[in-house]
């Protein structure tokens, strides 16, 4: 006899379902029924665990944040107490798996997409990229940058990331990912 799964394992195995459908389909593609049959449980069970596909959805942005988040303060942990290092790092993970995916990328730009024309995705878009930015702000001060200059450093640094990964994953033929490394390495020791 098989055992059930837990109400906490079915809400993951749910999010997990949502991220790949986003992946593979897009916004679009993202119905109840569609998540549901990529989880292998009946559609009702989206229902009872979220309240509906927007919940699901709002709960799989959330869920990919935080993995990139952890992904991003492991490589910090990693790169020992040294400021620069830490930031060098911080930066570096963004071109790297679990990050520079192109599976990822499908759900960011589905997600992405659902930001633009829905008020609470929006809002949900701009408190993880706050966090992203605030993150930033914190090692570039430790690094030395002043305090009046934190934020549009933050800005440059995150517009320059956010280019190079976005080209790394949709084209990874055209420059490789130690290349996105230094690339983005030269711009932080200008700073």
């Amino acid at each position: 006899m098989s055992k059930r799964a837990s109400p906490d394992d079915r809400r993951r195995d749910l999010i997990a379902a949502t991220v790949r459908v986003l992946a593979e389909r897009g916004a679009a593609g993202a119905s109840v029924r569609t998540i549901a049959a990529a989880a292998g449980v009946s559609p009702g069970l989206v229902t009872h665990h979220f309240g509906g596909v927007d919940r699901l959805v709002a709960a799989s942005y959330d869920h990919v944040a935080a993995q990139v988040a952890a992904a991003l303060e492991t490589a910090v942990a990693a790169a020992g107490p040294a400021p620069r290092a830490r930031l060098g790092a911080y930066v570096a993970a963004n071109f790297t798996p679990p990050i520079a995916d192109p599976a990822l990328l499908a759900t960011w730009l589905a997600l992405w997409s659902l930001a633009r024309g829905d008020a609470a995705m929006l809002a949900r878009h701009e408190q993880h990229y706050a966090a992203f930015r605030a993150r930033l702000e914190d090692l570039l001060g430790a690094c030395g940058v002043a305090a009046e200059r934190l934020r549009l450093t933050a800005i440059g640094v995150t517009a320059l990331v956010d280019g190079l990964w976005l080209e790394l994953c949709l084209s990874p033929d055209s420059f490789s990912a130690n290349e996105a490394r230094r690339i983005a390495a030269d711009y932080l020791a200008g700073l």
